[in-house]
């Protein structure tokens, strides 16, 4: 009887032990548990405390025109939009002025035959502590010719701004020779030609190099060059 008594007395302690630990890495607003790890310069702690801080909601915007869709997404977070902005397009165009973001908008929309641009979005997150917030842009592209196909696209924005709520830079991440692709309408047959015949041989020499535990930043530059010589070699015994 003693015996099996201190048996469940035991059951119930690991399992409490087990609860209290999980609890502890869970956030207050979430059932979703932290892994255990080590990096250089996160930790759950760190995640879980950001995770707190963070202010992510639902919110519904749409427009027509990029002008008006950026006066509208500044309205729930009180933020303004003074002349100049760090506007940063995917790291190819750097604009200083919201009047050159529309301009710039408005002319290679028409170079790209797009005629309309519906601009959603249904959510973002906030950062308070670091004066930032990021959401994904959906568009919705109708074309000028009929030979050009509508498409749907996905853009990451991502917002500062200063003590004042003043907007002072935005940075715009996305694919940009997808949305190419999809301008010419051809997303489909890359699309096809990557995942029928690259994929495929990607995986065996991913498997190959692998197995052969050479795997570094030196062996991998020097498979780059290579291979373009042997198959130049290849071709011209053919």
């Amino acid at each position: 009887m003693c015996i099996s008594q201190t048996q469940a007395l035991r059951k119930r302690s690991s399992v409490s032990d087990a609860s209290t630990t999980g609890r502890r890495l869970q956030s207050t607003s979430s059932h979703s548990t932290v892994g255990e790890f080590t990096a250089k310069t996160t930790s759950p702690k760190r995640i879980l405390e950001k995770h707190d801080s963070i202010d992510a909601r639902k919110c519904l915007v749409a427009q027509a025109g990029l002008e008006n869709f950026i006066h509208s997404i500044t309205a729930p977070l009180d933020l303004t939009l003074p002349k100049a902005v760090r506007f940063n397009m995917n790291g190819n165009g750097r604009m200083q002025t919201w009047e050159d973001v529309y301009m710039a908008e408005q002319v290679y929309t028409q170079c790209l035959g797009i005629s309309k641009r519906i601009y959603q979005m249904h959510a973002f997150t906030h950062e308070p502590d670091r004066k930032f917030a990021y959401f994904i842009l959906e568009e919705h592209n109708e074309r000028s010719l009929p030979f050009l196909p509508g498409f749907d696209f996905y853009v990451l924005v991502f917002t500062y701004y200063n003590d004042n709520n003043e907007v002072t830079a935005v940075d715009v991440q996305y694919d940009q020779l997808s949305f190419f692709l999809h301008c010419v309408g051809l997303a489909q047959m890359h699309a096809w030609f990557m995942e029928c015949v690259v994929t495929p041989f990607a995986i065996v020499w991913a498997k190959a190099y692998s197995k052969s535990g050479l795997v570094n930043p030196f062996t991998f530059m020097l498979q780059l060059v290579l291979f373009p010589v042997l198959l130049m070699y290849y071709l011209e015994v053919l």
